[in-house]
């Protein structure tokens, strides 16, 4: 964990500039995280008054550049994150209208657990 005002006086008040004009909350509580940091509050301190858990403070504390709010934005929205190819899924149709008995499994009825597997 950073040490308590490791934000130099531009920093705060470009974060705090940001904190007020950000228009997306996530955002917000992401710079939010890093002044209370800044302030010398711990990581679980910082999940608790926010309400939300450890999990989601920590990646943005270690990871997140209060230099850069673009790092504070999740990558993650952006683009397709699709796992399953277009082959899969078209397999995946083709053996939901087979009698799963027909392809030697022991059941009867195919479930989502089943089709996991």
């Amino acid at each position: 964990m950073p040490a308590k005002d490791f934000l130099d006086l531009e920093e705060k008040k470009n974060l705090q500039k940001a904190l007020k004009e950000e228009e997306r909350a996530e955002v917000r509580e992401r710079i939010l995280m890093f002044l209370l940091l800044n302030d010398g509050k711990t990581q679980r301190e910082i999940a608790e008054f926010i309400g939300c858990s450890l999990k989601t403070v920590a990646p943005w504390c270690v990871h997140g550049d209060p230099n850069n709010l673009e790092s504070l934005e999740d990558g993650r929205k952006n683009g397709n994150h699709k796992k399953a190819t277009e082959e899969y899924i078209n397999l995946l149709l083709k053996i939901v209208d087979e009698d799963p008995k027909e392809l030697g499994y022991e059941f009867g009825r195919w479930t989502a657990a089943r089709l996991a597997i």
